[in-house]
């Protein structure tokens, strides 16, 4: 099967009202072209599932600001001043999650899990509305797992079947995010035949991608 389809051919996957998880951190790692084609679609009242919210201008903060996103899941949005206004005002809902704890629940999804077990935000705000529990006398937080409809992800180098290579840092949460959803979007910085990539270096599998976009 071919996995290669042009941007507009992959955002036919992508409807309003979707939750979709995007790789990146501070917009390292991020599918920019595969963002702006999102913005350009008109695509909105998305839930974002992501590390952070980036900046105004770059990675998913420019979701925030074009109003693409009525919720999102973050571990934090202190550099996108525009999430913090629109969370203030009412106009974004947010969810607050810590970063360990964010990743696993997206780790747990990937794996067929339905939640983990965490002390983490125990005696905190984190904890309300969460089931706890009592483990050989400690304190843990059931956090259920997050899945998305669809995860925008970018590797640096990837084969016509899929196969991902993420450079340095870049691979952050992109590697999770491609586990964990329903659809897997692939934005190729560089798109290689099949054996180009060395085994040893492949980072997220081809049978986690769906569709590549170059």
């Amino acid at each position: 099967m071919n996995k290669i389809k042009t941007i507009d051919q992959a955002l036919d996957y992508v409807k309003d009202g979707m939750t979709i998880a995007v790789g990146g951190f501070l917009g390292v790692g991020t599918p920019e072209k595969l963002i702006d084609a999102v913005i350009a679609k008109g695509i909105k009242n998305i839930t974002l599932i992501c590390n952070d919210t980036a900046f105004p201008d770059r990675g998913v903060g420019k979701w925030v600001v074009n109003k693409n996103v009525s919720k999102v899941i973050t571990s934090h949005i202190g550099t996108n001043p525009e999430s913090g206004r629109q969370m203030n005002a009412g106009e974004l809902e947010v969810e607050l999650v810590p970063q360990g704890t964010l990743a696993e629940r997206v780790r747990a999804a990937g794996a067929g899990l339905g939640g983990v077990l965490t002390p983490t935000g125990i005696g905190t705000i984190v904890e309300q509305g969460k089931q706890k529990l009592t483990i050989d006398g400690k304190d843990y937080l059931l956090e259920l797992a997050l899945k998305a409809d669809v995860a925008l992800i970018k590797g640096s180098i990837v084969d016509k079947k899929g196969n991902a290579y993420y450079s340095k840092s870049s691979r952050n949460f992109n590697t999770l995010m491609a586990t964990a959803a329903d659809r897997v979007i692939i934005e190729a910085e560089k798109l290689v035949e099949v054996g180009e990539i060395d085994p040893s270096d492949v980072m997220t599998p081809s049978i986690f991608v769906d569709v590549i976009v170059e």
